[in-house]
């Protein structure tokens, strides 16, 4: 209940927000940016949010060379630390003292741009926009687009994916692209990768197809129940590979019932190493779209499970890697049936398994 009243106290100062907020400009005049020039851009809320954002960070540095800056939150931040293409990152804390220590960071770094990088609409970050003192505020065509001093129409998101939504400021700030020039950008540490390398070294006493499972996501309607990936894992001894469970550490008591812990990785409280470790798979079975990501950054094949549940938006799909999956439209994965699962499964994995072993 008390949520409830939050978000309607949130959305009603939104309204008046917006309301009282001058309308934006048109985007048809290039802005320009030089090495200089400083602009921030916003991206709060979960892993994946983060890591669809890095191709455009990518392609503005490479086609710009300016000085780029990430405002990020507690549960993403990370993802940029090791981000060759960002200055600095500055991380955003909640509550009322976070938000104003967070304007007055901003506003001392006198920013020549900023953009929201958000597809949706953020109460919390057009909160921040308002109160930022900058010339040039820039944002996707949504219902808080007066709060913005340039805007960028918003791609039909059933027909682009949302990494080429993110990508259309591109056209405002005066630089194209291929589509084949859009990367998800991630790099663990060297001392991840050592580690992930050592690990699996003694995990496994013979180089085989190296396929991963990773079990966990952002929430537990995408848990696809223990007994189905016991079942998975069962089906797949009759394959020369390597299996290697993936799990957070609150679903580590379920992946004990489901492989012998030597082929468990340790639970994913250190997300360079996870990470390092999707990045070294031969193929990801994954729930989870962070994971997706990060195997769309090596080009590791994917096989997902997907809730699409009241959304006719395309999924949050890998943009290179091969891929496939199961979606449902119910508002979890408990009615999804092994067999529609491993029918589907089996010829994927096949194929690369047959590539793999030279066939």
């Amino acid at each position: 209940m008390l949520k409830k009243i939050e978000y309607f106290i949130k959305n009603l100062f939104l309204k008046i927000l917006t309301s009282l907020s001058k309308n934006s400009k048109s985007s048809d005049k290039e802005l320009k940016i030089d090495s200089n020039t400083k602009i921030l851009l916003i991206r709060l809320n979960r892993i994946g949010d983060a890591l669809v954002t890095t191709p455009f960070i990518h392609l503005l540095k490479t086609k710009k060379n300016c000085k780029i800056y990430i405002l990020a939150d507690r549960k993403n931040h990370f993802v940029f630390n090791n981000n060759p293409d960002i200055n600095e990152v500055l991380i955003y804390d909640k509550g009322l003292s976070g938000f104003f220590k967070t304007i007055k960071t901003i506003n001392s770094i006198k920013f020549d741009y900023i953009v929201d990088m958000h597809d949706d609409v953020s109460t919390t970050v057009s909160f921040i926009i308002a109160a930022i003192k900058c010339e040039n505020k820039i944002g996707l065509e949504k219902s808080n687009k007066n709060i913005f001093t340039q805007t960028v129409p918003r791609p039909n998101p059933n027909k682009y994916h949302v990494i080429e939504r993110l990508c259309t400021f591109s056209q405002l700030l005066g630089f194209s692209y291929n589509k084949d020039e859009l990367n998800i950008i991630y790099k663990p540490s060297v001392d991840s990768i050592n580690k992930i390398e050592t690990l699996l070294n003694d995990i496994f006493d013979k180089k085989r197809f190296l396929l991963g499972i990773n079990i966990s996501a952002g929430s537990d309607a995408r848990f696809w129940k223990t007994e189905n990936y016991k079942r998975l894992v069962e089906n797949l001894m009759v394959y020369d590979i390597n299996i290697l469970l993936i799990c957070h550490e609150k679903d580590y008591s379920e992946a004990l019932k489901i492989i012998d812990e030597r082929y468990i990785l340790n639970p994913r409280k250190d997300f360079d190493l996870f990470a390092a470790t999707i990045q070294k798979l031969d193929m990801l079975f994954s729930p989870d779209t962070s994971a997706v990501f990060i195997a769309d950054s090596k080009r590791v094949p994917v096989f997902g499970l997907y809730v699409k549940y009241r959304m006719n938006e395309m999924i949050w799909s890998p943009l290179n890697s091969d891929f496939d999956c199961v979606i449902t439209e119910e508002q979890n994965l408990d009615n999804v049936q092994f067999d529609l699962v491993w029918n589907k499964f089996k010829p994927f994995l096949e194929k690369y398994l047959n590539q793999f072993n030279g066939f």
